[in-house]
């Protein structure tokens, strides 16, 4: 890779001009463009990869969203003050308690015109909350998969008239006067470079989490965790801000998955866990509160010995997830494990019998009795596990950072002032996100509602901008 740099220049020679240059194809930076796009404006998506895909491609394409037309059709009550209220309890009130109302309640916004603006055929999420949300507000597309999502909106891309340039990393911004972004370069697989003339940025690059010497200095908890996400995660937002004196959080936050299919990189996702199902180590048991959220559980089954643990479940949980396209794939890998009594299901995964007849035992009697156990988890209101009965052998992954830049209200990138940078923007994993300082306060979804709705905010405001410029 290319040194990430940015270079003071008062002018530059650039092959082409384009008012708005989006650095970054996945979620935020289709969004930004498609926003662009609505108001009239160009926009040019510059893309490492062959084709559109980031870090949203490889996760459920799930939005939470408060109060959208689609919740109030299926008659689910929300507000975007619950979803604030949900996401600074998450986080303990560690975090931008103004930003968070905010993307609260522009979080519906997005949802709505995604679903009728660009035709994207978005539902609601049936049978469960996930943990920490008060009401059903994930919104998905039909397979309930990123590449879907992204997929959807590539095509809404084209139809819009956004022009995408692919294989190509952007690896310099070059600075004008007042901080002013006044082009950027980009590198081709030939090694190559290209320098193209702009009149706003926005960085949509994604995190760190695929860059091990920015993880490793930042996040060093995770030295056992599989990455798994996008490769363009390489710190590119973080290496620039540093540059430019930007005002940066959160830097240790992450979304962290404690359901990672070992050996066959296939997330095993947290509705089983949510409607009763448990984590068990070698020993056949418990370590931690698995209902507390699947991102700060990947450290505690880092923990475990090897670095792994079983998840359990039965046919109960087993037909809740069928309506995941990741769970299919894991169904067609082979990774799950399946038997009519608890001693079998021992036999094939490797954990001890005993332990695991011993924990499965005292979750029934949680489920009875209704108080909650030794990690403070309750049970109460869960069927019981029973025959047949799952497993799959999981380990703890990365995949993604959720600390950035700070972003204003229109996802400018502010200075270490405070005060904005005249024409740069970030969204998703470029930018602060909602999430605390840690594992522990990602609440399911909360990266995608971050992506998708700064994203459009950033092509909305960066219109206006180049427009009055």
């Amino acid at each position: 890779m290319s040194a990430i740099e940015t270079i003071r220049a008062d002018e530059v020679e650039t092959i082409m001009d384009i008012p708005i240059v989006i650095i970054g194809g996945g979620g935020t930076g289709l969004c930004a463009a498609l926003a662009a796009r609505d108001a009239g404006i160009d926009v040019l998506v510059v893309e490492r990869d062959r084709q559109p895909l980031g870090t949203t491609s490889m996760s459920t394409g799930l939005i939470p969203a408060a109060g959208s037309e689609i919740q109030q059709a299926a008659g689910v009550e929300d507000t975007p003050q619950l979803f604030a209220n949900d996401i600074k309890a998450k986080t303990k009130g560690q975090v931008d308690t103004q930003l968070v109302t905010h993307l609260a309640n522009e979080s519906a916004k997005t949802i709505d015109w995604l679903a009728n603006t660009q035709g994207l055929q978005l539902s609601l999420v049936e049978g469960f909350i996930y943990p920490g949300h008060s009401v059903r507000r994930m919104h998905g597309m039909p397979s309930r998969s990123g590449s879907e999502l992204m997929g959807a909106l590539y095509s809404a891309s084209e139809d819009a008239g956004v022009d995408i340039f692919t294989e190509s990393t952007v690896d310099k911004l070059y600075i004008g006067q007042d901080d002013r972004i006044i082009a950027i370069g980009c590198t081709r697989p030939d090694g190559s470079e290209d320098i193209i003339g702009c009149g706003a940025v926005i960085l949509a690059c994604c995190g760190f989490a695929g860059n091990p010497e920015m993880v490793s200095e930042l996040i060093p908890e995770l030295e056992h965790a599989a990455f798994h996400g996008h490769p363009g995660n390489k710190g590119h937002a973080i290496a620039w801000g540093r540059d430019l004196r930007a005002a940066m959080a959160d830097l240790s936050a992450y979304q962290g998955h404690a359901g990672l299919a070992a050996g066959y990189g296939i997330p095993i996702l947290w509705p089983l866990i949510a409607e009763g199902g448990i984590q068990v180590n070698r020993a056949g048991e418990r370590f931690a509160n698995e209902a507390s959220g699947y991102s700060e559980q990947a450290v505690e089954v880092l923990r475990q010995d090897g670095h792994v643990a079983w998840s359990i479940y039965d046919q109960t949980r087993h037909e809740i997830m069928e309506q995941f396209d990741d769970y299919q794939q894991a169904k067609s890998a082979g990774c799950l494990m399946n038997a009519d009594t608890l001693e079998e299901l021992a036999e094939q995964t490797g954990v001890d019998a005993d332990g695991l007849l011993r924990t499965v035992a005292e979750t029934h009697d949680l489920v009875e009795s209704g108080v909650c156990d030794q990690f403070g988890r309750s049970f109460a209101g869960k069927a019981k596990l029973s025959a047949p009965f799952y497993a799959v052998k999981v380990t703890g992954a990365l995949f993604h950072t959720q600390g950035g830049l700070e972003v204003d209200e229109h996802a400018r990138v502010l200075r270490e002032d405070g005060t904005p940078f005249p024409n740069l923007y970030a969204g998703g994993g470029a930018a602060r996100g909602v999430s605390g300082p840690g594992a522990d306060g990602y609440l399911a979804g909360n990266g995608l509602m971050t992506a998708t709705t700064l994203g459009r905010l950033a092509g909305e405001h960066a219109a206006k901008y180049v427009a009055q410029d």
